[in-house]
């Protein structure tokens, strides 16, 4: 989507958010991970994804400071902001964890969060577009997928735990991989707020 006004500057800066949030999710999901190496500098770039969202986050703080009129209410503007960085925060933790853990490869667990994360961001991309198109029904739609997902990754955090703690004998690959699965499981509940915000947004301007 392109925006060519002033007018549109916070759609537009929501919009960045929303798409570098979607980018760091592909990273994640598709960096080829082989060796300690390899982790280093997956983290390494999972933090430029997070350090250039905390950018945009700070514009968009200064802009609602800035405006006297706003397309939608400042505070859910920036509720919305708050929890699209959290998504992307979650991200750039999940990748550290992965990191100190020293886990060079993704089990069948983690694989299952991180599609279900992936395919969360590419929903709330196009939510947050909508939203200023006022297109309301169709963001609640995309809520509910993104709310779906979410419902998939607590199925995935249950099983993961049941059998991590039923056929794992070693303590400290248990206490890993756990991180890496409550870190991840984290990130789903991040997207599920983002979800919510986006769902009130819909009722308050229905």
């Amino acid at each position: 989507m392109a925006f060519k006004n002033k007018k549109d500057r916070f759609a537009s800066l929501l919009h960045d958010i929303a798409v570098n949030l979607h980018e760091g999710a592909d990273f994640f999901a598709t960096y080829n991970i082989d060796s300690l190496g390899d982790l280093h500098t997956f983290s390494d770039k999972m933090k430029e994804y997070e350090t250039s969202g905390d950018t945009m986050v700070h514009k968009m703080i200064m802009e609602l400071n800035d405006a006297f009129i706003t397309p939608i209410e400042r505070e859910d503007m920036l509720e919305l902001t708050n929890r699209l960085d959290d998504v992307m925060d979650g991200l750039e933790q999940t990748a550290f964890s992965l990191e100190i853990c020293q886990i060079t490869h993704y089990d069948e667990y983690m694989l299952k969060f991180i599609k279900a994360i992936q395919e969360s961001t590419v929903e709330i991309e196009k939510a947050v577009d909508l939203v200023f198109n006022k297109k309301l029904k169709e963001v609640r739609k995309l809520a509910i997928k993104i709310k779906d997902y979410e419902s998939q990754c607590d199925e995935v955090y249950r099983e993961s735990l049941i059998k991590l703690f039923q056929e794992e004998t070693d303590a400290i690959k248990i206490i890993r991989k756990k991180q890496v699965y409550e870190d991840l499981e984290e990130v789903a509940d991040n997207c599920q707020s983002v979800a919510n915000t986006l769902e009130s947004i819909v009722m308050k301007n229905a």
